[in-house]
């Protein structure tokens, strides 16, 4: 950490040679001390990497919750069928690669628990825990790239929207009855959701029959595609 006993140029030509062998910006640290005593450079790179791991969580979630069916489930998504599926349950498509990818986010939700306590291990002015806090990094990041190739590469990029599931479900949902708030007020809308709820009819059956509006009215305020945002 002092440099006792070594050349000037010694830190800069060291990390000059490191660059040059490994092709990466390798500098000298200007304050040995905090380099020796806390990793804590390595610990904030393990949580970007967990953050990164947390995103993926939910993207390979989402897809196998919308994959699930294919007439029980959501099943607003087709995945593709990459494997036989179930042995007890022919037809199966099995959602292997976002289950791969969970459980590799599990791991580097792991791994970066451990560089975290590790990078808390410095005493004085050494932290001998930089080797556990390497490895995990950099299986963490090994672990995350492959992960992402693999589920780009036979799932991602094989992901079909089924149109007709959506269309039944969006027509089903009584979510719709809110166009008809500014125009019947939220009272008879709300009445309106209830009425279908109670009797499983749809939205359009129950406001027809309460009489607060006609077809014509319903097709034309009530339109999926204009709800997605703010009216201009």
């Amino acid at each position: 950490g002092t440099g006792l006993n070594t050349h000037p140029d010694y830190a800069r030509r060291c990390a000059e040679v490191i660059g040059e062998y490994t092709g990466q910006p390798f500098v000298s640290a200007p304050n040995k001390f905090e380099a020796l005593a806390a990793h804590d450079a390595v610990a904030f790179a393990s949580g970007a990497l967990r953050t990164v791991a947390g995103s993926l969580m939910k993207i390979a979630n989402d897809v196998r919750w919308l994959a699930s069916g294919p007439r029980s489930g959501l099943g607003e998504l087709k995945i593709p069928e990459n494997e036989p599926g179930s042995s007890i349950m022919p037809g199966k498509v099995n959602p292997t690669q976002a289950e791969a990818m969970t459980m590799v986010v599990a791991q580097v939700y792991g791994n970066d628990a451990a560089v975290a306590f590790a990078g808390s291990q410095g005493n004085f002015e050494l932290n001998v825990y930089k080797p556990v806090m390497i490895h995990n990094l950099l299986e963490s990041a090994q672990l995350i790239a492959d992960a992402c190739h693999s589920f780009n590469d036979n799932c991602a990029v094989g992901l079909e929207v089924n149109n007709d599931r959506i269309t039944e479900l969006v027509q089903k949902s009584l979510m719709l009855v809110t166009a008809l708030n500014n125009h019947i007020g939220y009272d008879k809308a709300a009445e309106i959701a209830k009425k279908a709820y109670k009797e499983g009819s749809t939205l359009k059956e129950a406001a027809l029959a309460l009489g607060y509006l006609t077809s014509d009215q319903f097709d034309q305020w009530v339109v999926p595609s204009k709800m997605t945002g703010p009216k201009s």
